[in-house]
């Protein structure tokens, strides 16, 4: 949509009243490529035209593609990846700093990628927005600090406030899921890759603030996804980099790493994402992501987890160098796994996709998982209320603004962190 739009409040206020009469030449595009596709309609007409070249697809294939969110490349939607989510092979899109140049733009894009989605399959767009080193989006939006600063602050009410303003800020822009909070408990202080971005060291208080949080997005329409299950906390090791193996027995693992992820279970958390990390307590021989017994006894059987089970990115190296990315997809849906994260390439999320098809079609067992984990997705996206991004002209009082920005400057400061050397600040 863009035209002459009211402002008019609802959840999250993320919802708008069109006026139709505004005249188009009050507007100027902001960018001419992804302009193209601004208009929802336009993006959908388009995409499906090139999607009914050649591509024949199946009740089964668009099950398939609900298991997926991708990433791309640029600051526009690439025709193939629009026909893609035209045809129903994919069925969420993931944002990543690349990808951003200014709020109108990213408006724009994600006005063009959800435009394309076909009826009765909403895209999700999604991004990590955690605060501190990992915020994707950043000024003129309102910066936030880390998490454990907010969690240092100890008031859930005000952790609360900065989920439901960093949502709202994301609902502004059409994003709809947030990879956030971080449950894990920050127990090693050389950590290379969580550090600041926890919450706090005590399981309890990590749980108290990572779910004050969750409720502020819920508040502002989003769906929010805790991560990283079983517990990334006392890792010596970025999996970016290579495959984590947190030693701890069962009983310490219960009592800290698992115990912020129990109480999200308990109380209802729509999604949490697995990490790419070993726990020979757990399981010996396979990584979280890959674990029948860590993905589906233990957090379903054990815990009482009925939300959707995220992977971590495929690409990260911790399982991208010992696993192939076909063995990858199938094997984590059979583990447990409901929806796939693989940023790019698009020749690397096509062979997912086909295996992964494959698969269902000559295995009963992996078909059912397939359609089990489907409607799993189909139930987060419908929790999901935030409505297209609002008109260019409404972003600047929308994003950072002055209560947001009073707010996020009212926590103090972290403890330096060693994650600003890891792929994941991108």
């Amino acid at each position: 949509m863009r035209g002459r739009a009211t402002w008019i409040g609802g959840a999250g206020g993320n919802l708008y009243q069109q006026e139709p009469e505004w005249k188009a030449e009050k507007h100027q595009p902001r960018m001419e490529i992804a302009n193209v596709f601004s208009d929802p309609n336009r993006a959908r007409r388009v995409a499906h035209e090139v999607a009914g070249k050649g591509r024949v697809v199946t009740a089964l294939a668009r099950h398939v593609g609900q298991l997926l969110s991708v990433g791309f490349d640029g600051t526009a939607a690439p025709a193939d990846l629009l026909a893609r989510i035209a045809a129903g092979e994919v069925g969420g899109v993931m944002l990543f700093r690349p990808n951003i140049a200014s709020p109108g733009q990213v408006a724009d894009l994600v006005g063009a990628l959800r435009g394309a989605a076909p009826d009765g399959a909403p895209l999700l767009v999604s991004i990590d927005q955690e605060g501190g080193l990992v915020q994707r989006v950043r000024a003129p939006a309102t910066e936030w600090p880390p998490m454990q600063a907010v969690g240092a602050g100890g008031d859930p009410a005000r952790t609360t406030a900065v989920g439901r303003a960093l949502g709202e800020e994301l609902a502004a822009l059409g994003i709809g899921w947030d990879f956030a909070p971080v449950l894990d408990v920050h127990t090693n202080p050389a950590n290379p890759v969580i550090g600041n971005r926890a919450f706090g060291s005590d399981a309890a208080a990590v749980a108290t603030h990572a779910l004050a949080f969750w409720r502020g997005l819920r508040g502002a329409g989003l769906v929010g996804c805790g991560k990283h299950f079983p517990g990334h906390g006392d890792t010596h090791t970025d999996s970016h980099h290579d495959l984590p193996v947190v030693a701890h027995d069962a009983e310490r693992l219960r009592a800290v790493e698992l115990a912020p992820f129990a109480v999200a279970a308990r109380v209802g958390m729509e999604a949490l994402m697995t990490a790419h990390v070993m726990y020979p307590a757990l399981d010996p021989d396979r990584p979280a992501t890959l674990s029948r017994r860590i993905a589906t006894d233990l957090l379903r059987g054990e815990l009482g987890f009925r939300g959707v089970l995220v992977s971590d990115d495929l690409g990260m190296k911790a399982v991208a160098d010992r696993y192939p990315i076909e063995e990858l997809a199938t094997g984590a849906i059979a583990a447990g796994v409901d929806h796939l994260l693989m940023r790019e390439p698009a020749a690397r999320q096509q062979a997912a996709f086909d295996a992964l098809l494959r698969a269902a079609e000559s295995r009963a067992e992996l078909r059912a998982r397939v359609e089990e984990s489907a409607a799993r997705v189909a139930a987060l996206k419908a929790a999901c209320t935030v409505a297209m991004p609002a008109p260019g002209a409404m972003l600047p009082s929308l994003l950072g603004t002055p209560a947001h920005k009073a707010l996020a400057a009212s926590f103090g400061t972290a403890a330096p962190s060693a994650v600003a050397k890891s792929p994941v600040v991108g």
